[in-house]
């Protein structure tokens, strides 16, 4: 079991942000990291120019660098988060 570099697996991620109460949102920006965190509210803004990967891969970083509660989620949204924290940093791929 992996995240993959999917649409489905960027929904995955866009569900686990929204049932945390944060709202995603894909604009035009000039974001030196690719996203921007609105400070003291629970939107994120990501560079629309994306491809499918780097918002995958961005919304990882974000969610590795959130302090998420797990018990407030959802089973679905449980694994995934698991999935998410189980990530290997430097490769963004699964730790066996």
């Amino acid at each position: 079991m992996s995240l993959g570099k999917s649409k489905s697996t960027l929904k995955k991620l866009e569900s686990l942000l929204r049932e945390l109460k944060y709202v995603v949102r894909y604009e035009r920006g000039n974001f030196k990291s690719g996203y921007c965190i609105v400070n003291d509210s629970n939107v994120i803004i990501i560079n629309k120019f994306f491809d499918v990967k780097a918002r995958i891969n961005t919304l990882i970083d974000i969610i590795r660098a959130l302090e998420l509660k797990p018990v407030e989620l959802g089973e679905e949204n449980q694994e995934t988060l698991q999935k998410v924290l189980k990530l290997n940093i430097f490769t963004k791929s699964m730790v066996a």
